[in-house]
């Protein structure tokens, strides 16, 4: 018997997952747990907290040197976070 109403599994995942609205969530929860690929672990170092809220990163630093050096880099950060995800998560970083 041959079924003609086959779905990819990747497919009704995500459509369960929006339906449910868990994707958001999920993407958030990947953003942040991709922060340490994207600056490297020297950064990471001095990052004590990182969470979103209204599509906004904050990121507390311990060094002062260094958020200054990721405020000039932040439009960078945003694009690079975003397409790691594969969606946009956030459009801002807010570095304390």
């Amino acid at each position: 018997m041959k079924r003609n109403n086959t779905e990819l599994l990747g497919d009704v995942l995500r459509r369960f997952l929006r339906q449910e609205g868990l994707e958001t969530p999920l993407n958030e929860y990947r953003l942040v747990d991709a922060w340490k690929d994207v600056v490297g672990p020297t950064i990471t170092r001095y990052t004590t907290n990182l969470y979103i809220r209204n599509q906004v990163l904050y990121v507390h630093l311990s060094s002062s040197v260094v958020r200054q050096e990721l405020l000039m880099a932040r439009s960078m950060l945003v694009r690079n976070l975003n397409a790691r995800v594969g969606s946009q998560v956030i459009v801002d970083i807010v570095f304390r």
